[in-house]
């Protein structure tokens, strides 16, 4: 089983970025698939998750309307598009796939947003 994420880096604010989430040794559609990010001195924070198998998405409150969530199930990926970037949004952000008792994270990958 590996989940690896890709696609971060540095960005200016008000730019874009857009993560994937490579899954294997598992079917995304039949997981919760989250996003999760952790800045430096900070709490893990939920980011967005969409659940399995009805596909709704939820997102928390600071990326509303900024971040869009999506799945390919042909794929076995997840993405997280993220636009308008904030200074704030600096974090390492990673994937995970929840199916109790199964719990997988990626190893994460870097955001900074900065001029």
């Amino acid at each position: 089983v590996q989940v690896v994420e890709s696609g971060g880096g540095l960005v200016q604010p008000g730019g874009s970025l857009r993560l994937s989430c490579a899954a294997s040794g598992f079917t995304v559609s039949s997981y919760v698939m989250s996003w999760y990010r952790q800045a430096l001195g900070k709490e893990r924070e939920l980011v967005a998750s969409i659940s399995s198998p009805g596909g709704s998405i939820n997102y928390a409150d600071s990326v509303k309307g900024r971040f869009t969530m999506s799945r390919d199930n042909a794929k076995n990926m997840v993405y997280l598009q993220m636009n308008s970037l904030k200074p704030e949004d600096t974090a390492v952000y990673r994937c995970n796939a929840y199916d109790p008792p199964y719990d997988y994270y990626g190893q994460g990958t870097q955001v900074t947003v900065s001029s």
